[in-house]
């Protein structure tokens, strides 16, 4: 279990080279929605606490050839992905009352690369992860390391449409945002979303380039969909375990195992444990704040016509000739 695992690390030498305090001035950058600043390295808007550990991660990350990265944009469902990847890979381990779910955050079980891992110039011992191992980043594809990119490991990459993905940020970033910087605006962080300034964005620069791996690389990339998700979890479920070489088998789908993982890992039942009611499994961002609406088309109730209209450019332009296309409401 993840959330008890001591992970053994060592200093890192780029602490000691400076080289990130070296770099960071040659960088592009912008204030960040929430404090500090965003640089744009390799092409994405990084956090500037996360550029040393985005760093150390493409150069100290081995990957296995069992291993599942899970990959999305802030904000797109990344607590509902990991607990349901996380249950599935265990469900032979863990009955469901057993399950960690119940006492740990999915945050905890199934730890970010750049926000725990290889934070704060630290080289974990991953040698302490039971195989098959899970982990988690935000970091786009081009910036992965190679050993991702180029070993047999498995992808997931979960999306979710731009415009819950922003009224989902937006609300997210303005809790955690300090009181002295005063309340986050909507038609600023709007306008900067739309110019692609957000962490670990440009968003359709994100998505796109694993929707390109997946139709490539069937095999190494899963593309899924958070509106799939909430239109039909069962088959998505089906999916995800077929992709992860762990397929449900005919007596588990009699039993109901496929809906018992649903169950466990729904936004209510997560948001209803004492465990993401309190505490931070991700420095910076209470627990209790991982957890809002989780809906599909929420941000009618936040975007004026003229953002709707200019969002919907956006993405016609953007997804042009992709094949890809969004739900953007029920």
């Amino acid at each position: 279990m993840m959330e008890n695992t001591q992970i053994i690390t060592k200093s890192n030498d780029l602490a000691e080279t400076d080289e990130v305090a070296e770099l960071l001035p040659s960088l592009p950058k912008e204030t960040s929605w929430r404090s500090g600043y965003m640089y744009r390295y390799q092409g994405f808007w990084c956090p500037e606490k996360q550029i040393s550990a985005v760093i150390a991660f493409q150069r100290h990350f081995v990957a296995h050839k069992t291993d599942t990265i899970l990959v999305t944009l802030p904000k797109t469902g990344t607590t509902w992905l990991k607990a349901l990847a996380f249950s599935i890979m265990n469900r032979a381990k863990y009955a469901a009352s057993q399950n960690p779910l119940n006492s740990f955050n999915p945050h905890g079980l199934v730890p970010f690369f750049e926000y725990k891992l290889y934070a704060n110039n630290q080289i974990p011992d991953l040698s302490v992860f039971p195989s098959p191992r899970i982990f988690a980043t935000h970091v786009p594809y081009p910036s992965l390391p190679d050993s991702i990119k180029n070993s047999s490991c498995q992808i997931v990459y979960l999306c979710r449409n731009p415009f819950d993905t922003f009224i989902s940020l937006w609300h997210f970033i303005s809790q955690a945002r300090p009181e002295r910087f005063g309340p986050l605006s909507l038609e600023d962080s709007f306008d900067r979303f739309c110019n692609g300034v957000a962490g670990f964005g440009p968003f359709f620069d994100h998505v796109l380039g694993f929707w390109t791996k997946s139709l490539e690389r069937p095999e190494k990339v899963l593309f899924l969909k958070f509106e799939d998700m909430k239109e039909d979890i069962n088959s998505q479920l089906k999916r995800l375990a077929e992709f992860l070489g762990c397929p449900f088998s005919a007596e588990e789908e009699r039993d109901g195992v496929i809906e018992g993982i649903s169950k466990l890992c729904s936004f209510s039942n997560l948001k209803d444990k004492e465990a993401n009611k309190t505490g931070m499994s991700i420095p910076g961002f209470e627990n209790n704040t991982l957890f809002r609406r989780g809906e599909v088309g929420d941000w009618v109730n936040f975007l004026t016509p003229d953002m709707v209209d200019r969002l919907n450019k956006i993405m016609e332009q953007q997804l042009a000739g992709s094949g890809l296309q969004f739900k953007t409401c029920f």
